[in-house]
């Protein structure tokens, strides 16, 4: 929703400022799109690996939905701990090996559907579960394993939004190979009429004003939007982290879960008596 109103925004302000004195009509110019567009899109095809060149199609065209992280997934992640922890902290760590072992069929898991559909949370939280239960419990060993893989996977999710942003450097200098081409196409006109040749020429111009709109006006707000995105996810699997580092240093499963509810951004973060009372519906 946020993104279709900024959208909305910068056509209608730049449609409500121009049409009072302007032909709608010659900003229609398909060909020119085709040039500006289609060039942007074969050199990002180009520069990038496949999976960030699909990654980054399937995060633009999934702006207009809202973001996957918010206060209630945050919530359901910290209660899905709480229970993991709950669960090995009475029944001991190899009472929840078949949760691990097959996490798509844990009543625990399902319990959480944010996380359930999430594949790269469920493998963080099985993986470090296992190792817990496989005897690694040396927490400065597993925390530095941790940042090592965090880091690596925020990197990635970064790479997507970076790859974007570069198109969105690029699209000006796409807006004016069009013009060029429209001037080009313009010197073949000399001998026709003023009329004629100043419509050439507009056409030639609205090749720069479209490269520069698409830019700065919807690939460069795209680009950003996706790397808050990553960031905000970066934010989730600290919660995760926190959690399991908590719980590993020998915390009540409440208390370390209040430990990851510290690393919750300050927007989306819960308070205490919302976790609390969360945790205590979920009994």
């Amino acid at each position: 929703m946020k993104a279709i109103a900024g959208t909305l925004v910068v056509v209608g302000t730049l449609l409500g400022g121009y049409l009072p004195h302007g032909s709608f009509g010659i900003l229609i110019q398909p060909l020119e799109m085709v040039i500006i567009c289609g060039g942007a899109i074969g050199a990002y095809i180009i520069a990038n690996p496949g999976w960030v060149v699909k990654a980054g199609f399937s995060g633009a065209l999934g702006i207009a939905k809202p973001a996957p992280y918010n206060k209630t997934v945050f919530l359901e992640v910290l209660g899905l701990m709480f229970k993991l922890f709950n669960k090995a902290r009475r029944e001991g760590l190899m009472s929840i090996e078949a949760d691990v072992e097959d996490p798509h069929s844990s009543e625990l898991f399902n319990s959480a559907p944010s996380v359930a559909k999430n594949h790269h949370a469920v493998d963080f939280i099985c993986d470090y579960l296992r190792l817990m239960i496989s005897g690694a419990s040396n927490p400065y060993q597993l925390e530095d394993l941790m940042i090592v893989e965090l880091d690596g996977h925020h990197h990635e999710a970064l790479m997507p939004s970076q790859a974007i942003g570069k198109v969105a450097e690029a699209l000006p200098a796409f807006g004016i190979v069009a013009a060029v081409l429209g001037i080009v196409i313009t010197m073949s006109y000399l001998d026709a009429g003023p009329m004629e040749i100043a419509h050439h020429m507009s056409v030639a111009l609205v090749g720069t004003f479209l490269g520069i709109l698409i830019a700065y006006g919807f690939i460069a707000p795209i680009s950003s939007e996706l790397a808050n995105r990553a960031e905000l996810e970066g934010a989730y699997f600290m919660v995760i982290k926190t959690s399991l580092m908590a719980n590993l240093n020998g915390y009540a499963p409440s208390v370390a879960v209040e430990f990851g509810r510290k690393a919750v951004p300050s927007h989306d973060r819960p308070s205490f008596q919302e976790l609390d009372e969360y945790l205590q519906s979920q009994k």
